[in-house]
């Protein structure tokens, strides 16, 4: 690894450092915040959701103008917006303010997060990608290891608002050094695709809205089932109009690649199924097995810890031995660890019936990630990995969006917060219905290319790839 190989992947991995440890201690402080805002399960949905909201809506958007504007200079932009509103949650005195300040850091976000993903795959050749986005994950673990742990101390310790205090000098440190150490660079399309931006951003938002309003609103009601009917003709009038324009976004060929078109859906179960565990497993040990914050965090650890461990490795091994089995393989393992932790829990059930179960899913999940994350990007030209980037973040996100409105509605169908067992009922189905994600995202992920990628020279402008072709 070179100089600014290194300085690229390390101030990358920060920037996702900053996302995943903002995510995880939220997840553990949910049960603080509900009660101290007086919140309900639907405005904690919301803490949740309106960032993701955010964040897919303006994905491919976030993509495009680090393309057309510059990616370090965007990359910076976002890491600000993201840094100035967490300190707009840290300082929310109530839970509508709180919730519209995770909107903006959801837009910030939706600008560094595809990026540094370009930035590590457009430094990195195709035959060290795999292990650069292994460790990429894997530094990434470090904050989601220690996540569930600092989100519970600082919870039990200080105040929720401490959480997001914590992203003020990471964000700081990370937009000097990557002023000073990360060279500018561009995509390949110089006009930018207003069309196309606002296309996808009214298309986006009108599923994530109904996603989100489906539970408390009703799946049948006109608010839900308009915001998705009309969020998918606008989705469609967007790939209408991609097909159409001179310099689109997201040109609709990379859906004709085979690696790109199923490793894609493979990726949006993972983050289904992981967000639909994120959003009850914490609250399941407060509410369930009575512990505080802090004891929560430390019995998510184990699980968690496993990103850190195991995607160096996976990331490796999938550049030696091809994304399918590990994408299929991890799928297969957080199918089989959620479908043994909705047989085992119940009021009394203890812990340690439960760890085996969360470290084989933890371990199937980051099997899947850097292999998933590696055959998008590898699909495409280098010239346009951060439109593939882009796309690849936007189905994550909606994965996680959808995982957490599915679990929610399965979740308030079968339980409530009322006991202990009437919670550990609703947990029981919601990580029934995540193990059902978990399993569709095995049969997509059978679809992907199961030869090795073949190393071979730079292919004509407009070919795809060697590796694609076979």
């Amino acid at each position: 690894m070179t100089s600014k190989q290194a300085w690229v992947l390390g101030l990358a991995s920060l920037a996702s450092f900053m996302m995943a440890l903002d995510s995880l201690v939220v997840t553990t402080a949910l049960s603080t915040i509900r009660q101290d805002l007086t919140a309900s399960l639907e405005s904690l949905e919301w803490t949740v959701n309106s960032y993701n909201l955010t964040f897919a809506v303006l994905l491919l958007t976030g993509a495009a103008l680090g393309d057309r504007f510059g990616r370090r200079r965007m990359f910076v932009g976002g890491l600000a917006i993201f840094t100035l509103a967490s300190v707009a949650c840290a300082l929310s005195p109530n839970i509508g303010t709180l919730i519209a300040s995770r909107a903006l850091q959801g837009a910030g976000a939706a600008m560094v997060l595809p990026l540094s993903l370009t930035l590590i795959s457009a430094m990195f050749p195709p035959r060290q990608r795999g292990k650069a986005m292994g460790l990429y994950l894997g530094l990434t673990g470090l904050a989601t290891f220690s996540g569930p742990f600092v989100g519970g101390a600082i919870a039990e310790g200080l105040a929720w608002q401490w959480i997001f205090w914590i992203n003020l000098p990471l964000g700081l440190i990370a937009i000097v050094l990557t002023t000073r150490r990360v060279a500018e660079s561009a995509g390949p399309n110089t006009r930018f695709d207003l069309g196309g931006v606002v296309l996808v951003t009214l298309g986006a938002f009108g599923i994530v809205w109904g996603l989100v309003r489906g539970n408390p609103a009703g799946w049948s009601s006109a608010e839900v089932v308009g915001a998705l009917v009309l969020g998918a003709v606008l989705v469609i009038a967007f790939v209408l109009w991609e097909r159409r324009a001179k310099a689109p976004m997201l040109p609709m060929r990379f859906f004709r690649l085979r690696a790109f078109a199923t490793a894609n859906p493979a990726n949006f179960f993972v983050f289904a199924s992981l967000y639909g565990t994120l959003f009850f497993i914490a609250q399941y040990f407060q509410t369930v097995l009575g512990e505080g914050p802090l004891g929560a965090g430390l019995r998510l650890m184990p699980w968690t810890a496993t990103l850190m461990v195991c995607a160096p490795i996976a990331g490796a091994l999938a550049d030696r031995y091809g994304d399918r089995t590990f994408v299929v393989g991890g799928l297969l393992l957080q199918t089989l660890g959620m479908g043994w932790i909705a047989l085992v829990a119940g009021t009394g059930t203890g812990y340690v019936e439960l760890l085996p179960p969360m470290i084989v899913s933890g371990v199937g999940l980051t099997m899947a990630m850097p292999a998933a994350q590696k055959s998008v990007v590898g699909a495409v030209q280098p010239r346009e990995i951060g439109q593939a980037s882009g796309a690849f973040m936007m189905l994550r996100i909606f994965g996680g969006v959808f995982g957490t409105a599915v679990t929610v509605a399965v979740f308030a169908a079968a339980g409530g917060y009322s006991s202990p067992a009437e919670f550990s009922d609703g947990f029981t189905a919601a990580m029934k219905a995540v193990t059902a994600l978990a399993f569709i995202g095995v049969l997509a992920a059978l679809g992907m290319p199961a030869r090795r990628p073949a190393m071979v020279a730079p292919q004509p402008v407009g070919a795809a790839p060697q590796s694609v072709r076979n």
